[in-house]
């Protein structure tokens, strides 16, 4: 059974059409990679399954788990399993990194009835996050994204999906920003998280070279708000040589 069937998607921001008949399916334990143009509606892709408000559905379904996930607002997507990973973390000022990873936890665990975690029961769990992503545990207690680096807000954004534990991840250009060394780490972050039977990756990039550390079962061309090319891993080698005007003519 898919966890993510997109079926004919058409969406728009301020009248503008930018997906255009879109259709993909995800199984668990698979992590699709979609690649494509500026412009292309990657991110808008994102947005969409996410629930930003703005994104306009105008056609199309999109079914998480057998369930309309289109029905759904985007705390209930959320409490659902979904996760979305932003291209540029925004930053929150007066909000500590632990008040908001707690509170976003136990939000997400009573949407599905479970108890709260504990004070101390999340801080043993925030902690060991943190060391695994090699986030300095000061963050922790400092505002939100404020003052980090690029590659501290990717990693920080790592700490918190190893925390909420989701089902299916959407990270749009994880691999922004980064260095060498942090996007390994990212990288790894990932694959510990999400590489598992019951979990399910989409993982919108520019480059092959966040794929040379999270392996792709699948890659696809999206281009003019529709997938027109999809392959395996060696299709993005294909588009590191030769670029998208050619791959997804």
């Amino acid at each position: 059974m898919n966890m993510l069937r997109i079926e004919n998607l058409h969406a728009e921001i301020d009248g503008k059409e930018i997906l255009k008949g879109l259709s993909l399916s995800v199984k668990a334990g698979e992590i699709h990679a979609i690649m494509g143009p500026n412009g292309a509606g990657k991110s808008t892709l994102g947005y969409v399954l996410g629930g930003r408000p703005g994104y306009d559905v105008t056609e199309g379904s999109v079914t998480f788990d057998g369930v309309d996930l289109l029905a759904l607002e985007p705390h209930e997507r959320a409490a659902a399993g979904v996760f979305l990973g932003f291209q540029y973390p925004v930053e929150i000022p007066g909000v500590s990194n632990v008040q908001f990873l707690r509170e976003a936890l136990n939000a997400q665990r009573a949407g599905r009835g479970e108890a709260p975690l504990s004070g101390g029961e999340f801080l043993k769990l925030a902690r060991a996050q943190a060391d695994a992503l090699g986030l300095d545990q000061d963050m922790l207690k400092r505002p939100v994204n404020v003052g980090f680096s690029g590659g501290e807000k990717k990693r920080n954004e790592m700490v918190q999906m190893g925390i909420v534990d989701p089902k299916f991840a959407i990270l749009d250009e994880t691999d922004s920003g980064l260095d060498i060394d942090a996007l390994r780490i990212v990288g790894d972050g990932i694959n510990r998280i999400m590489r598992k039977p019951d979990k399910a990756v989409l993982l919108i990039t520019h480059y092959q070279r966040l794929l040379d550390y999270v392996k792709p079962d699948f890659v696809h061309v999206l281009a003019d708000g529709r997938i027109v090319r999809s392959g395996g891993a060696e299709l993005a080698l294909e588009l590191e040589r030769e670029g998208y005007a050619g791959v997804a003519a």
